[in-house]
């Protein structure tokens, strides 16, 4: 695998930290991948981007996570602000438009950075983005939102946890059946029920809340000379990123293209949840090179 060189871009409110691997600009002529999430951090991108070392591929950080250090006073995470980090990470490589991966919440910043800045994106493969909108129970879905972030509050990580793998495990719309089920135990899952008093959590918290309330700007996305292709996971069927997936997809006026394996399918064995990301790897490059 390549060896992959860390760099610190500084810009209003934070250092922005993000690892290259390859040249800059690639020698081979062709884009730069990028391959963004959220809340994840680079380390997430380890296992995918060892099947591309062929390319130069760029992961970072995004601002207030891991390594990304914010002092801008602030502890949000919106898809806008991160966008606005994204386009000048971008304009630091200097090697041009980019393609892009962008898994979860990172997909919602990516399509942000599309309706901004769509000179900056060749193809963006914008992995099951967790946007409620698109959704048609999307109120229910903000009160299954609102409903781990209260177990969060009262009980602390593990119940908090417990509540969100419910939710994104969920098969269909959020009906009365799901509102009336017992608690999840977070013992079920693994999960401590110690509460460690921590209520800082990006994903548990209201933190990033902002990146499942944004809502798609169609026409700015569809004007955009930008290939976007909504990805969702062949087991992600009937979930609820799945669901925003498709919905998403059809408000663009596509399908969604099926990946290998669930909505971390990309992921090596390190976090628990392995996807395939050999897999993964070689129906991204399918569909990269389909544009």
């Amino acid at each position: 695998m390549t060896e992959k060189q860390t760099h610190t871009l500084a810009l209003p409110g934070v250092e922005l930290v993000y690892d290259v691997r390859g040249p800059l600009p690639p020698a081979d002529g062709r884009p730069v991948l990028v391959m963004i999430g959220q809340p994840m951090t680079a380390e997430g991108f380890d296992a995918l981007a060892a099947h591309f070392a062929d390319r130069t591929v760029v992961t970072y950080d995004p601002r207030g996570l891991g390594r990304s250090v914010r002092t801008d006073d602030r502890s949000d995470h919106t898809p806008q602000q991160q966008a606005a980090d994204l386009h000048l990470l971008i304009e630091a490589l200097d090697a041009g438009p980019v393609e892009m991966f962008a898994s979860s919440g990172g997909a919602v910043t990516a399509l942000e950075l599309v309706a901004t800045h769509p000179d900056d994106v060749v193809t963006l493969v914008a992995h099951e983005p967790p946007i409620n909108a698109v959704l048609p129970d999307a109120a229910a879905a903000e009160r299954a939102r609102a409903a781990f972030h209260e177990a969060y509050q009262a009980k602390g990580a593990g119940a908090g946890m417990a509540a969100f793998i419910a939710m994104t495990s969920w098969q269909g719309e959020f009906t009365d059946d799901y509102f009336s089920r017992p608690e999840p135990n977070p013992e079920m899952f693994g999960l401590p029920t110690e509460d460690d008093g921590s209520r800082d959590d990006p994903l548990l918290s209201k933190r990033s809340w902002a990146i499942s309330d944004y809502r798609l700007d169609v026409g700015a996305l569809t004007a955009a000379p930008t290939r976007i292709v909504v990805a969702v996971g062949e087991e992600s069927t009937g979930t609820y990123t799945a669901r925003t997936a498709i919905g998403s997809a059809a408000l663009l006026g596509q399908e969604a293209t099926v990946f290998p394996s669930h909505h971390g399918g990309f992921l090596g064995g390190q976090f628990g949840y392995a996807g395939k990301p050999e897999e993964f790897a070689a129906r991204l490059r399918e569909v990269l090179a389909a544009g």
